[in-house]
């Protein structure tokens, strides 16, 4: 009887095993969206394939804004400019009646779009500059253990996409190296990249601030100065991708116009190319928006992809579940 139910279970966990192989990405919806991503996978990894890439050239970039996390109802790292406006504030009265401080402490929208970008620019810099690399990093850690997101009341590292998740697992099983390229700031990401998505903080490309080495207490450290480096969007992400990882990528996932330039300069290399958007279709689970949007704006990279016949995700249609809290369907 023993070796009758120590068989059974050794039988069960093997199919478990073959059927989690056979289905890589078991939160996506069987159809076009998901085959385009396995076959265009299995092409470039059989030897015998005349699409066949050598491991060392599977590249594959990522957007993160909108692509492997939420973006709405505003960018995840302007509600951390924010909330840490607010914790300054008891310490900078006159922010009372100082706009763009002014617009944060009343939750003052139109008055807060009116300040523009120079008034983003000033928000950004009082709240991510004036400190170490190290101490910022605290300052992101301990944000991202308290904070919640206003419509699901969960920390915002929750609200990653279950589905893309799964990707990053299937294309690095299958001898990829994933990448985030992202608007975001670099050194925003860095300290949960590695946790939340399994990418190290070296394969982070982002936006940054001019940071210059300072002796203190005679140690070297990091000071982050009030001034912008680089703006990794739009044009800007081909050249950070150069500059970062010294390889063009076989392929490219994004959600916006932001990230048109990345797609364009993926799908213009030598030989085999995925070039896949992630298209906001579910007000439902999620959120339904594209070409009139202010955040995650959809225009002209979609009417690219329907041109060149990239993968569009539908959220909707393509995807059993958007974030990992949810109920999984087997």
């Amino acid at each position: 009887m023993k070796k009758f139910i120590y068989i059974f279970l050794l039988l069960t966990f093997v199919l478990a095993c073959n059927s989690r192989a056979e289905n890589p990405l078991p939160s996506w919806n069987d159809g076009p969206t998901k085959q385009s991503i396995v076959t265009f996978v299995e092409q470039v990894t059989d030897p015998k394939s005349e699409s066949y890439v050598k491991p060392e050239e599977r590249i594959a970039v990522f957007d993160n804004d909108g692509t492997l996390w939420a973006e709405q109802p505003i960018y995840f790292q302007l509600a951390f400019v924010a909330d840490r406006i607010k914790e300054l504030a008891p310490s900078h009265p006159e922010w009372k009646g100082q706009q763009p401080y002014k617009a944060v402490l009343e939750n003052d929208k139109e008055a807060l779009a009116a300040s523009g970008y120079d008034g983003l620019l000033e928000l950004l810099m009082t709240t991510h500059s004036g400190m170490t690399q190290a101490e910022f990093k605290e300052i992101v850690t301990q944000w991202l253990a308290t904070a919640k997101h206003p419509r699901f009341n969960r920390p915002y590292t929750e609200l990653v996409y279950q589905p893309m998740l799964e990707l990053l697992t299937y294309l690095r099983a299958n001898g990829f190296k994933t990448y985030i390229v992202s608007g975001g700031g670099i050194e925003f990401m860095r300290p949960w990249t590695q946790k939340v998505y399994g990418i190290p903080p070296e394969q982070v490309v982002g936006s940054s601030i001019k940071t210059e080495l300072e002796i203190r207490n005679s140690k070297p450290v990091l000071v982050r100065k009030s001034e912008i480096d680089f703006i990794d969007d739009k044009e800007g992400k081909p050249v950070g991708i150069n500059s970062h990882i010294g390889r063009r990528p076989i392929a490219a996932f994004g959600n916006s116009d932001g990230d048109l330039q990345m797609l364009q300069w993926t799908d213009a290399g030598e030989g085999p190319s995925l070039m896949v958007l992630v298209h906001h279709t579910d007000a439902k689970r999620e959120w339904a928006y594209d070409k009139d949007s202010h955040i995650g704006r959809l225009d002209k990279a979609l009417v690219e992809a329907n041109k060149n016949g990239w993968t569009v995700v539908d959220i909707k249609e393509d995807w059993k579940v958007v974030f990992p809290f949810e109920s999984k369907t087997e």
